[in-house]
């Protein structure tokens, strides 16, 4: 009983950051309270998906090379190519522009995961992209952060290797760790971060609503169009790619669904823990919505085609 409400909370996460993110925006200030615990909580999530992973998920590496390159590339050249480009396309304010950078600099989500199961993809190719992005942004989204959004706003891309480091690798490091010497424990309560996760995303997501709010309604509309490009283009190009490597139909819909969706939760913590402007977290916040409706619906589709 208690898995089942678990996995209903999390297959309702959509509506939970709709809800929340309006209630923030009616009542910002008991949200933006929650302001300190933004990247903490992203820890928590990075230490439950640690407890996910296995020795088999990086195995898996050596045995699949050409469909796991091909969406490491996709995943750190795509989405923040296609970031820059849209930022000087829109002529977005620098503080929306290195939103955008920082978030095509970010791996893939562990949201990704579910999509493609959903989508009757390859889920054991997502979680070891998953795994393999997510240990690769500990240097390269710091370092694509500085190459592409310094023109925009200074970056210190030490600092911000330190907080990847702090924010990634430790909580990862230390889930593994744990999942290997306590498998049995661990085990137990892997159902509930998934949950977890989607709850303190959701407060996350609140939180940058809250303190972004004067900005928000100036914002929403160019915002809203370039993250729902970023988003789509990501996805199809994503395909395309896989596709152009010529890998099977299960690993294309998987490419595509790594590349189009990010670790928004972490653009989240870096941007607001780096700028001082709240607007640089709104990219990412609202990608949290967008790509969990563009991938739910993209995995009922190919679920429906089989």
């Amino acid at each position: 009983m208690l898995e089942r409400l678990l996995a209903r909370w999390t297959g309702l996460f959509v509506v939970w950051v709709l809800l929340f993110s309006v209630a923030a925006y009616l009542i910002p200030r008991p949200f933006a309270a929650l302001a300190p615990g933004i990247v903490p909580g992203l820890g928590v999530i990075m230490l439950g998906m640690g407890m996910t992973l296995t020795p088999a998920d990086f195995v898996r590496v050596a045995k699949m090379p050409r469909a796991v390159f091909c969406g490491v590339v996709g995943q750190f050249l795509i989405m923040p190519l296609l970031a820059w480009t849209l930022a000087y396309a829109f002529r977005l304010s620098p503080e929306l522009a290195m939103g955008f950078i920082i978030l095509g600099s970010c791996p893939g989500g562990t949201a990704s995961n579910v999509i493609s199961y959903l989508a009757k993809a390859d889920v054991a190719l997502s979680v070891t992209m998953t795994a393999c992005t997510t240990l690769l942004a500990i240097v390269l989204t710091p370092w694509l952060v500085s190459v592409l959004g310094g023109r925009y706003l200074p970056v210190n891309a030490w600092d911000l290797f330190e907080s990847v480091v702090k924010i990634v690798l430790l909580p990862v490091s230390a889930g593994f760790l744990v999942r290997h010497y306590f498998r049995r424990q661990v085990e137990r309560i892997l159902p509930v971060f998934p949950a977890l996760s989607v709850l303190v995303i959701v407060l996350v997501i609140a939180a940058i609503v809250a303190l972004s709010r004067a900005q928000i309604a100036g914002a929403l509309g160019v915002t809203g169009l370039v993250v729902v490009l970023h988003n789509g283009l990501g996805l199809a190009l994503g395909y395309a790619l896989a596709w152009a490597c010529r890998l099977p139909v299960s690993a294309r819909r998987t490419v595509a669904i790594e590349v189009g969706m990010q670790n928004s939760g972490l653009g989240v913590a870096l941007a607001k823990t780096h700028f001082a402007s709240a607007l640089v977290a709104l990219p990412a916040s609202l990608f949290s919505i967008m790509h969990n409706l563009s991938g739910s619906m993209l995995a009922a589709y190919w679920r429906r085609r089989g």
